[in-house]
């Protein structure tokens, strides 16, 4: 009988202007999570929860829920660029 466990180290960030967090690098490199990648955030009880989304390919197409997302997420940083 094999048993696995799963270790995953503590860290500590602090929250910047707008909201803003940085993930530690650790984490990134383990999950595969790299600059421009869209992460979904939801929230359980007292927790956030992120999820690094597979990528999207040039002329993929989306559907109708995603396309919401995508253009709710521009319409944002347009509102947020200066």
């Amino acid at each position: 009988m094999s048993i696995s466990l799963t270790v995953i180290r503590l860290s500590r960030v602090r929250v910047k202007h707008k909201g803003q967090v940085t993930i530690p690098q650790e984490l990134r490199c383990k999950l595969g999570i790299e600059e421009g990648a869209i992460l979904e955030i939801t929230s359980e009880d007292d927790k956030l929860i992120l999820k690094p989304l597979p990528p999207l390919e040039p002329g993929e197409p989306v559907g109708e829920e995603e396309f919401k997302k995508i253009l709710a997420e521009l319409e944002e940083r347009r509102r947020n660029w200066r």
